[in-house]
């Protein structure tokens, strides 16, 4: 990098770092603006989004991947957010194939029940919330569950010759374009 560069780099933000991510970096600095104007830290999914980032997303990612991160990332999370990480309780249970497919399923019913179709977009995400019944949630999970919906479909079109005939059946009921 040349010298320009990190003079650039430094006038942005002085507390940045050549070795870490950019990607990482810039999350930080979303998540420290965020703290800094008033905001609460972000711990949920999809609740706090800044210029196409998804702030929750990061800092959990950050918690629940702590010992990934080098020690100065930990120090600076820990001495300006306040983060630290996950509690061994706190970590996610890890769900089946049964459990996605029946989470994604759901998603595809709410879409095609509220739009009558299921040409869905590829970018579409689908928000089910805590009260939703799917047969597919963790146990104990209080937060939404975020599909991305038409990546999904997109994805599923793609394998079609592999799938069960039951879930093939599943989307052939909701008219699904193979």
């Amino acid at each position: 990098m040349t010298e320009a560069r990190r003079d650039e780099l430094d006038a942005i933000d002085p507390g940045w770092c050549p070795v870490w991510d950019t990607g990482w970096q810039r999350c930080y600095r979303l998540v420290h603006n965020h703290v800094q104007a008033g905001g609460t830290l972000p711990t949920t999914d999809g609740d706090v989004v800044v210029q196409g980032e998804d702030l929750g997303r990061w800092v959990n990612a950050q918690r629940f991947g702590w010992e990934q991160l080098l020690a100065a990332q930990q120090w600076i999370l820990e001495n300006t957010l306040g983060l630290r990480a996950a509690e061994e309780d706190e970590r996610p249970v890890k769900r089946t194939q049964d459990a996605k497919w029946a989470a994604n399923l759901e998603a595809a019913q709410r879409f095609h029940s509220r739009e009558g179709h299921l040409r869905v977009p590829r970018k579409h995400a689908e928000r089910l919330e805590a009260e939703d019944k799917l047969s597919g949630r963790q146990g104990g999970a209080d937060g939404p569950v975020v599909v991305k919906l038409g990546t999904w479909l997109d994805n599923v079109r793609k394998r079609a010759a592999k799938l069960p005939q039951q879930r093939r059946a599943d989307l052939d009921q909701l008219g699904m374009r193979w």
